[in-house]
């Protein structure tokens, strides 16, 4: 197949600061996936048990909506993607997602949070599961191009730390921005939604997003102008870090000898002995106290009065508390009441004395009077005088200067009135409170002195008990206090011992991880240096573009792709399929186009040796192929499945040995069993339900 006659639209600015051999380790490999909850942790393992190291094809299969997309999209995440999957049940049950890979061939453990904003990642060498680990080193999401992110330390394992993307090529003077590691999972990573929606190159998105992913494919094959004025550029940045860092290794390197902590292996050695004797101050102390307990068994009924008679004790004197809490309360209150009592009975007094409108004597004869007086029908039944006008005469000016309406009072208001302040009722009532309250204080003072005199024989008992217990043990128990005490003293300066030890090491760990970055810039910029020297060989970008389109074309006649002619790839990285774009095709056809596509900048990317990390992971490859629900009928029957997994065999075993292909289908067929390395059901009788195993519901 060839290419059309198209020029490129854009160029990459820098090339990959290595070429290393094909089948070389190198790159990132996946081996293993935790996901740390608050009861249990979920994992998928995708090692060779045989043989050891990332299993060369791996396959997630199981039933929908059980998590195996998940998989992938949280491996992605641990590399730096900028969210996880928001699955409720993995809300609920994951706190952390923790990725065991193989960074250039050593074992690294990358840490992400999970279900809170996350801002940095947290990496540390060695593997999951190990007991003694270093400290995780912290490394920011943000600026990708800082030194100390996640992104630049992969893309230093993939040869491309600190490459910058120009935002215009064909101007001198154009602003970069850093590659990140995101950037260059375009290339790894090719999820379910990108294979048929016509979205391949992010047609879809912003132009400078289609912009930079051609920018991304010409910095992995290294084919791009400027390589010399780019290569140094980078040599001298590379330079000035690492005489940083050789600076920093020597500076911590002079404070460790001057504290003369001595060597690994004398740390080491002073570290487990200091645990062992650790541990054996705690058996010895064990055994002390068992032997203690033996020696004085004769003393266990006693113990056991001394028991009794101290919780008589605490009885006892809650009890006393409890009565005296009470008569300081009852006494001023037995007080206010006394003197509600006398504020009634001077009201009730005053009442009778002093009250002027109560006339039950005529004045003149001073003959008692059957009814109080009253004014009747205009007139008063004492005087018989005509009221009238008098009345309205006095009362109105008085009640329109107060806003009042006139008022007469009659024998019936009298009556009222005198009912209203009638204090008998209340009078007794508080005379019968005051003389429960009285009766109960009185009760509660003859009470105290025998609860005083019981709280005073209850301690007393229990101290005279007390003393007699020691009496008995004292001869038993004194020649194993001095024992208990050299060891008690021996376990703190084994404690002190193992601590300063743990520390030391903790400090050789730091000083190794500076001598290993280091190293890694030293390696760096020999590459670079190295590469400078052949820039003036370099691959051809239509050469490149043109092994890409033909490894296309071939991985398509292989899948026995109807109607296949006219099949290549643009030099904008455009796949066509009959003479057109391939989003002029049917949904099936765009899933395999797109498959081919990835699969042939994969291949051809690492049997050239270029910057590509070296793993793939695919999501659904049989999406919209085969018959039923909304398949693509013209692939239903002249596609077969099998023929993409016998592809991936094929050249996993051949020229692929060494990369890694991740692949996440629902039903792959019988020749991929042994490469299964998870199968979720969705059924509780048959575990794994899915990715989050106790979620069944």
């Amino acid at each position: 197949m060839s290419t059309t006659d198209e020029p490129a639209e854009t160029e990459a600015e820098p090339a990959p600061s290595t070429q290393q051999e094909p089948g070389q380790k190198r790159g990132i490999r996946v081996l293993r996936l935790r996901l740390k909850g608050i009861d249990r942790d979920y994992e998928v393992d995708f090692q060779d048990k045989e043989v050891g190291g990332p299993k060369a094809l791996s396959v997630i299969a199981g039933a929908f909506s059980t998590g195996k997309s998940s998989v992938l999209e949280f491996i992605a995440y641990c590399l730096g993607t900028g969210s996880h999957p928001q699955h409720p049940e993995i809300l609920r049950k994951v706190r952390s997602a923790l990725l065991e890979v193989e960074l250039s061939g050593q074992p690294h453990v990358i840490e992400r949070a999970v279900g809170e904003p996350s801002t940095a990642a947290f990496v540390r060498p060695g593997r999951l599961g190990e007991i003694e680990t270093p400290p995780m080193e912290k490394r920011v999401l943000k600026p990708v191009g800082d030194p100390q992110s996640l992104s630049s330390l992969l893309l230093s394992y993939c040869g491309l730390e600190g490459v910058q993307l120009r935002e215009a090529p064909k101007q001198a003077e154009s602003g970069t921005d850093p590659l990140s590691i995101r950037d260059l999972l375009w290339l790894c990573f090719m999820p379910n939604e990108r294979l048929d929606d016509k979205n391949l190159l992010f047609e879809k998105s912003a132009h400078m997003k289609r912009f930079k992913l051609r920018q991304v494919v010409d910095v992995v094959f290294g084919v791009h102008d400027d390589k010399a004025v780019e290569l140094g550029r980078r040599i001298k940045e590379l330079e000035t870090r690492l005489s940083r860092a050789r600076n920093e290794h020597l500076t911590a390197q002079n404070f460790l000898d001057e504290q003369e902590l001595g060597t690994r292996i004398q740390l080491e050695l002073t570290r487990d002995e200091a645990e062992r004797a650790f541990a054996a101050t705690i058996r010895a102390l064990s055994d002390l106290d068992s032997r203690v307990r033996a020696a004085s068994t004769f003393a266990t009924e006693l113990r056991a009065r001394h028991r009794d008679a101290a919780r008589r004790a605490q009885r006892s004197a809650a009890l006393l508390r409890d009565r005296e809490t009470q008569l300081r309360r009852f006494i001023p209150l037995r007080a206010q009441y006394a003197d509600d009592i006398t504020k009634l009975t001077m009201l009730a007094e005053a009442r009778m004395l002093f009250d002027p409108l109560l006339v039950k004597v005529c004045p003149a004869c001073l003959t008692t009077l059957r009814d109080a007086p009253h004014i009747a029908e205009g007139h008063c039944t004492l005087c018989t005088s005509d009221v009238t006008t008098q009345q309205t005469d006095q009362v109105e000016p008085d009640n329109a200067h107060n806003g009042n309406a006139p008022a007469t009072h009659t024998g019936s208001d009298r009556a009222v009135t005198e009912a209203k302040f009638d204090v008998s009722s209340e009078l007794r009532a508080t005379k019968n409170r005051l003389t429960e309250i009285t009766q109960y204080v009185g009760e509660l003072n003859a009470e105290l002195g025998n609860l005083r005199t019981a709280a005073e024989e209850d301690d007393a008992a229990e101290a005279e008990l007390a003393r007699a217990v020691d009496s008995a043990t004292n001869e038993t128990v004194s020649p194993f206090l001095s024992q208990r005490d050299d060891l008690m003293r021996q376990q703190q300066a084994a404690a002190t011992n193992l601590e300063r030890a743990r520390t030391a090491i903790k400090m050789l760990d730091s000083l190794d991880r500076r001598a290993m970055a280091v190293t890694r810039l030293e390696n760096a910029l020999r590459a670079l240096r190295g590469e400078l020297d052949q820039a003036t060989v370099q691959p051809d970008r239509n050469d490149v573009i043109h092994r890409i389109s033909d490894r296309y074309a071939a991985i398509l006649l292989s899948w026995r792709f109807p109607k296949l002619e006219q099949a290549f790839i643009d030099n904008n990285l455009v796949p066509h399929m009959r003479g057109q774009s391939y989003i002029h095709t049917s949904s099936g056809a765009r899933t395999l186009i797109s498959l081919a596509w990835i699969l042939a900048v994969f291949e051809i990317a690492w049997e050239t040796g270029s910057a590509h990390p070296g793993f793939l992971m695919i999501d659904s490859p049989q999406k919209n192929l085969g018959q039923g629900g909304d398949r693509d009928a013209e692939f239903a029957d002249s596609v077969a499945v099998t023929d993409f997994y016998k592809h991936l065999h094929d050249w996993l075993t051949g020229p692929g040995e060494g990369a890694q292909i991740l692949v996440v289908d629902n039903a792959p067929p019988a020749t991929a069993d042994d490469d299964i390395v998870a199968r979720f059901s969705r059924r509780a009788d048959q575990p794994p339900y899915g990715l989050i195993e106790d979620e069944v519901a």
